[in-house]
């Protein structure tokens, strides 16, 4: 029995950390799948909230998997173990049941899952969880007390030390359609491989004050528009498709004239910098200028896509920025940039390369390299 407790042990805390890793890469994208539970549950108001639980939650699961391999601290933590993963479950079994989520999160956008397989592997997590808290007291720690403490207090630092770092940069390595080497517009279309759905059209008219219900491909013999009055029109999916969304869906970049200008953009031959950006605070304008001054000596073209065009048009004219500004929705820009701002050095819709504002000393060093006086 010792045997089993220990290698249950071994697995669950290994199977923590990873979760805990993967998701630590990129906490933003923890906190818009809650936001779309709160949206959905009518609790918006948990939205301000949703990074700071998001940070905890992805840090508690790298602590916790630790104490785990330690047997550290096994009274506590299987108590808040068996907790995590009822919620989990819940969460995972609603998100499964109710059919209106593609992926749970639970492993970010590196590796998406399905809610059920998700809801599976809660289950039998949920069994071994059980396990290890029923005989909670037979797990011995695997080091005394004077060295388990530091390690833990390592791992705690280092837990929420890599999501600061991840939120202030960008993704460690980043999973998304707008990654380093994709091409904007390429991902705004259906995949080749794409499998359409499979629908049925079912049309309802009335006939001489009756309803009458027929598909598209059993239309009655005397159908004509004067004897038939349109009243419905059902489609079904009988079948679902397959890879049948672009990767990239919702971008475009509208001038405050309401002219969609995303593909005169995105095909710019030549290098031009698209910055993402959502004014915050006086703060970005300083950390802005040293780099849009870079650009305007080296003549690097700078244009500027914001959820919010008339704020961003007030600030630059407080600042006395000269560039072309894009509205752009908001959900495609929380995709396109994990950090607020995010640089995007683009040629003809392909991403060169992308940077954090404050990694803009990288972006200068880069662009000084492609840019030689």
């Amino acid at each position: 029995m010792k045997t089993i407790i220990n290698s249950t042990r071994v697995i669950v805390g290994l199977l923590f950390i990873f979760s805990g890793l993967v998701k630590a890469n990129d906490p933003l994208g923890l906190s818009y799948k809650m936001e779309e539970f709160f949206e959905l549950w009518n609790i918006t108001q948990l939205n301000q909230h949703s990074l700071w639980l998001s940070v905890a939650i992805i840090a508690f699961e790298i602590i916790a998997g630790f104490a785990l391999l330690l047997g550290w601290g096994m009274k506590l933590f299987s108590w808040l173990l068996l907790l995590l993963i009822v919620f989990f479950s819940f969460l995972t079994g609603y998100a499964y049941l109710s059919g209106k989520f593609k992926n749970c999160g639970c492993f970010g956008d590196c590796i998406p899952i399905s809610p059920f397989a998700s809801f599976i592997k809660d289950l039998i997590l949920l069994m071994l969880i059980l396990l290890l808290f029923i005989f909670r007291n037979k797990i011995k720690p695997v080091f005394g007390q004077k060295a388990s403490i530091p390690i833990m207090l390592l791992v705690v630092a280092a837990a929420f030390g890599v999501q600061f770092y991840a939120l202030k940069h960008l993704p460690f390595v980043d999973c998304l359609p707008f990654k380093k080497g994709n091409n904007i517009s390429e991902k705004m279309k259906i995949p080749a491989n794409a499998v359409p759905d499979s629908i049925v059209i079912t049309f309802i008219y009335e006939k001489q004050g009756k309803e009458i219900a027929f598909t598209a491909d059993n239309f009655p013999a005397d159908f004509n528009d004067s004897l038939y009055i349109l009243k419905n029109r059902i489609d079904k999916i009988v079948r679902k498709g397959k890879n049948n969304e672009p990767p990239i869906k919702g971008f475009s970049l509208i001038t405050p004239e309401n002219i969609d200008s995303t593909e005169a953009l995105l095909q710019k031959s030549g290098n031009i910098i698209l910055l993402f950006i959502n004014i915050q605070d006086n703060e970005v304008d300083s950390k802005l200028a040293g780099f849009l001054k870079f650009c305007s000596e080296k003549g690097i073209p700078v244009y500027m896509a914001t959820s919010d065009v008339e704020k961003l048009k007030t600030r630059a004219l407080k600042a006395g920025w000269n560039y072309s500004i894009f509205k752009i929705d908001f959900t495609a820009f929380r995709t396109a940039a994990r950090a607020n701002p995010t640089i995007y050095l683009l040629n003809k819709g392909s991403i060169i390369h992308k940077w954090s504002l404050a990694d803009r000393d990288d972006a200068i060093n880069y662009l000084n390299a492609s840019y030689p006086r």
